[in-house]
């Protein structure tokens, strides 16, 4: 999949996002590594702890269908800038990723940066780098 697809798609589903109180959307979409493709966006709650970011809701809707490698994820938020991850969705996206995998940050399909998840959680918690 071209990843300016993978982009529209994280612009489609931005579209969806709940946002009553920050106003700010945001949308993901998660390429697999069976080509398959997942997306979320951002779902706020009033007890704001039980809001759920766009890439956490796109990550856990693949792992639900048992699908459990990221290959690529691009991430669409403001539209003046490019919206990185939250250190919450870091962690989980790296849990599902390569040290490799791309994580894109687009403004919109045409205008986007690609980081590589070392890059974006360095020296990152997870079960391979437990000290023991």
């Amino acid at each position: 999949m071209e990843y300016n697809e993978l982009i529209q798609k994280a612009l489609e589903c931005r579209e969806f996002a709940y946002v009553p109180y920050s106003n700010f959307k945001v949308g993901a979409a998660v390429l697999m590594d069976d080509d398959s493709v997942y997306t979320g966006c951002n779902i706020e709650n009033a007890s704001y702890g039980a809001t759920n970011c766009a890439e956490r809701t796109a990550i856990f809707k693949a792992v639900s269908e048992g699908r459990r490698d990221i290959k690529a994820i691009a991430i669409v938020g403001d539209k003046e800038n490019y919206t990185a991850p939250c250190g919450i969705c870091r962690q989980v996206i790296q849990e599902f990723a390569k040290e490799d995998t791309d994580i894109i940050l687009a403004k919109d399909k045409n205008d986007y940066i690609i980081k590589k998840m070392k890059e974006i959680l360095p020296e990152a918690f997870s079960k391979n780098n437990l000290i023991k």
